[in-house]
């Protein structure tokens, strides 16, 4: 019997850079903790800010701490809404992608690409990867039981590192495919 994870529902949220929040926030502006999420240093935050695309807008949370690039990370429901068509990429991925505008309390951003569908991925630590055969950046399969929307994910990228907990994260689309709700599991299957 194979090993199984929890599977997380990553709803549309971004990613700052400092620069970028002072510009969204003001000068000295820091990122305000609301609660924890399930990878260690990981945390949503009270902050939101206005992602304008050509169609539409969405008021979207900031995930904390800040980053080295500004990127925003939606469903393909969310690019429509917003006018969009983003590349499926690991999150960090942003270069060539879509463009966007940003609005916060203090100023805008406009970024020349930043926005992206993330690839659904599991995080490993090292020992879970190494029970399971897994290494890092190999694609797998991942079946998920929920009542009457079971489904195989193809295409999953294992993110392998000694910070990570295991959990694999989908995004909305993907998670309302499989029906799920509450706590889901999910298994690597060969």
């Amino acid at each position: 019997m194979s090993e199984k994870f929890i599977v997380e529902t990553s709803a549309r949220h971004l990613h700052v850079t400092p620069k970028d929040l002072e510009t969204l926030f003001g000068a000295g502006a820091e990122l305000h903790y609301k609660k924890e999420l399930s990878q260690p240093g990981q945390f949503a935050c009270e902050e939101k800010v206005t992602v304008v695309g050509p169609k539409n807008s969405i008021k979207m949370s900031i995930i904390g701490p800040c980053r080295p690039a500004t990127q925003i990370e939606v469903s393909y429901t969310d690019a429509r809404t917003l006018g969009l068509n983003p590349p499926c990429r690991e999150s960090g991925d942003v270069k060539g992608s879509c463009p966007c505008k940003l609005i916060g309390p203090a100023g805008e951003v406009e970024l020349t690409e930043g926005v992206i569908a993330a690839k659904r991925h599991i995080h490993l630590d090292p020992e879970t990867a190494e029970r399971m055969g897994v290494k890092d950046k190999d694609i797998v399969s991942v079946k998920i039981d929920t009542p009457e929307r079971a489904l195989v994910f193809g295409d999953c990228v294992a993110r392998v590192n000694p910070a990570y907990r295991p959990a694999m994260h989908i995004d909305t689309d993907e998670a309302n495919a499989a029906g799920c709700s509450g706590e889901v599991w999910g298994e690597i299957v060969k």
